[in-house]
């Protein structure tokens, strides 16, 4: 059984390994395009410390003028960050909180750890860095898959998936299609396809 204090112990791990590798970037890096659509590494990492620099009275003020859309407020703030802030600040920013107890709203400690691995992969994927280990991934994908295919607008199709690293299976169907925890989690984010999943993992 996942207790809070093991899911809290690799949300902080996961912040100070992500911190490790944007300490390498080049600023060439810092601009290359993300998994996030429009986004820049800049965006993602900006949008990463939004917990942390963002009080609730001025979330809120964000959330009307956005027109309560979370998608469009967070991708306004994304970018409004991402200007202001150098890639050292934002850096900082990120370490300085590697222990901030923040977990999104309904979603609990695996939420916050979630948040944290699934925006890692937006900028080390296309940066071709190393992703969270399987087991972290499968943390990830223990929690909330359900929840993740309906936000993400994914439909596997009778389809399961199993993970060839972890213990991780995602989707009830007949047909079983085996690829990394990584690939299954990039799935059922709507970040890759299960097509280029499964053909990436032959």
């Amino acid at each position: 059984m996942t207790t809070s204090a093991h899911l809290i112990s690799e949300t902080r791990e996961e912040r100070k390994r992500l911190a490790g590798l944007l300490g390498d970037l080049t600023p060439e890096q810092w601009d290359m395009a993300s998994l996030c659509d429009g986004w820049r590494t800049r965006e993602v990492v900006a949008h990463m410390t939004m917990p942390f620099r963002t009080k609730p009275i001025g979330m809120m003020a964000g959330l009307v003028r956005a027109g309560f859309s979370f998608r469009r407020y967070a991708d306004r703030d994304a970018r409004s960050a991402a200007r202001a802030m150098s890639e050292a600040e934002l850096l900082d920013l990120l370490q300085r909180n590697i222990d901030h107890p923040w977990q999104p709203p309904g979603g609990g400690q695996a939420g916050a750890l979630s948040h944290d691995v699934i925006h890692g992969l937006d900028f080390t994927e296309p940066l071709g860095l190393p992703p969270a280990s399987a087991d972290r991934l499968a943390l990830v994908l223990a929690s909330n898959t359900t929840r993740q295919l309906k936000h993400f607008g994914v439909d596997l199709a009778g389809r399961k998936l199993a993970a060839t690293d972890s213990g991780a299976v995602v989707g009830e169907g007949s047909t079983v299609v085996a690829m990394t925890s990584k690939d299954i989690l990039l799935v059922i984010t709507g970040r890759r396809s299960l097509d280029e999943a499964r053909d990436k993992s032959r």
